[in-house]
């Protein structure tokens, strides 16, 4: 499933407060029982390197906190870019907890 985070502020610590409080709340309410072929893919608008942390502590702690469900985030790239890190992944059952700044503009075919 595809969850798409809008309406983040620019600066970092006003984000990652904002996504806690206004849109985690969201996001905990998609998860089903824990199976492992149930999971979410928060995709984040493009942002600079200092959001990189925040976001992928959380991708993390939620991977870790539903497992055997799993919890993956992209940032940016185009639909198709998205569609094609969507496709991957539902052929890679195992990965769970990454978080990929995606680049449509160098992207090859995903095998």
């Amino acid at each position: 499933m595809l969850f798409r985070v809008t309406g983040l502020p620019d600066e970092p610590l006003a984000a990652a407060g904002h996504f806690h409080s206004r849109i985690l709340p969201d996001v905990l309410a998609r998860f089903g029982p824990p199976h492992p072929e149930h999971g979410i893919v928060l995709a984040f608008p493009q942002a600079d390197h200092t959001h990189r942390a925040w976001r992928l502590a959380v991708i993390q702690g939620l991977a870790r906190e539903h497992a055997p469900s799993r919890v993956n985030a992209v940032a940016g790239g185009t639909e198709a870019a998205i569609a094609a890190t969507l496709e991957w992944l539902a052929r890679a059952p195992g990965v769970t907890g990454q978080y990929w700044s995606l680049d449509a503009g160098r992207a090859g075919r995903v095998w």
